[in-house]
């Protein structure tokens, strides 16, 4: 409680806040009793509203709803993410639910106000030329052999790192080039592997009794002849990429975005990306991975009956039907 009192105190003598905000901070910190750090937030984002106000020539106790829509505007131009500018809203919304307390407004303007959302962040997806040399090099052992064929078939087939580490031999169908995944939710999938996926996961099998033990069904295995491990596959990548002199830090997730991304910006075909990458929800697909806008455009503009363009004679054809109905 003493340190509530001390900040309460500060604030009281705070200089260059409007007198009702002074109240209103007085009122969190020593009523309220509202945590320390929070009054702290709430004074800092009521500041920085202060100063928007005195740009503008407004009284913050007088501003409307489009005013604030204004002000939220700002703040998510700065760069300002979701969540710090919620924090700004839920302090001006506090504000003026107190002045509506001590009878200086009628209503709170912030109320139906709410702050963009998040975007959620994609990962990076590599160049294909720059994942053509990463997957052009010669393996020196047969441990190289088996993360070059790791690597391969991430990429080829958009495993998920879960994913490759359950494989087992009888998953592996060699004749038929493709593999069953047993995905989230215990869910199989049978997605096909790409040709050269397919030799550097035939060479390494072809080391692979030299290491795994007689017992061992794991399709890629340590240096001690058991399953590899998770952490395992993503130091052994990340040594590859920095052996390769990659501009990205390589891991499991960046093959599989770029197995992805590639493939969508390729087909354009997101049901089929979604069958491939094992997601339940298309919605999924759509966040994993990203068009280029290009390639958008060219879609839209062969698909969409108002985007076509007309054939030469076309205007005129249209025009005499009209005549004649």
């Amino acid at each position: 409680m003493a340190s509530t009192d001390a900040y309460a105190e500060r604030i009281q003598a705070a200089e260059g806040l409007p007198e009702p905000v002074q109240r209103f901070l007085r009122y969190m910190a020593s009523e309220k009793r509202s945590a320390q750090r929070t009054c702290e937030h709430y004074g800092r984002d009521l500041r920085r509203l202060c100063q928007w106000c005195d740009n503008q020539e407004r009284d913050p106790v007088a501003l409307n709803q489009a005013e604030l829509r204004r002000y939220v505007a700002g703040l998510a131009r700065e760069g300002r993410s979701g969540r710090t500018i919620a924090r700004h809203l839920s302090a001006i919304r506090r504000f003026y639910g107190f002045l509506i307390r001590e009878g200086l407004v009628a209503d709170n303007p912030a109320l139906d106000i709410r702050p963009p959302r998040n975007q959620r962040p994609l990962p990076g997806v590599m160049d294909v030329d720059q994942l053509h040399h990463l997957l052009e090099q010669s393996p020196e052992d047969p441990l190289e052999m088996r993360d070059l064929a790791m690597i391969e078939l991430m990429y080829s087939s958009g495993l998920r790192l879960a994913e490759l580490v359950a494989l087992n031999d009888a998953d592996v169908d060699r004749r038929d080039a493709s593999v069953r995944v047993t995905g989230k939710g215990g869910k199989t999938r049978i997605v096909p592997i790409g040709r050269a996926a397919l030799a550097a996961l035939d060479r390494w099998l072809e080391q692979r009794p030299a290491l795994a033990l007689a017992s061992e069904s794991a399709v890629f295995v340590s240096r001690r002849g058991q399953r590899i491990h998770r952490r395992t596959v993503q130091a052994r990548l990340r040594r590859w990429g920095q052996r390769c002199h990659a501009d990205q830090g390589l891991h499991p997730h960046l093959m599989r975005h770029s197995f992805a991304s590639h493939m969508l910006e390729s087909s354009g075909d997101l049901r089929a990306v979604q069958e491939l990458l094992g997601h339940s929800d298309i919605a999924t697909t759509q966040i994993y991975t990203h068009l280029d806008f290009q390639h958008l455009a060219q879609v839209y503009d062969s698909a969409h009956p108002r985007a076509r363009r007309r054939k030469a004679g076309d205007s005129g054809a249209r025009t005499e039907q009209g005549r004649h109905e």
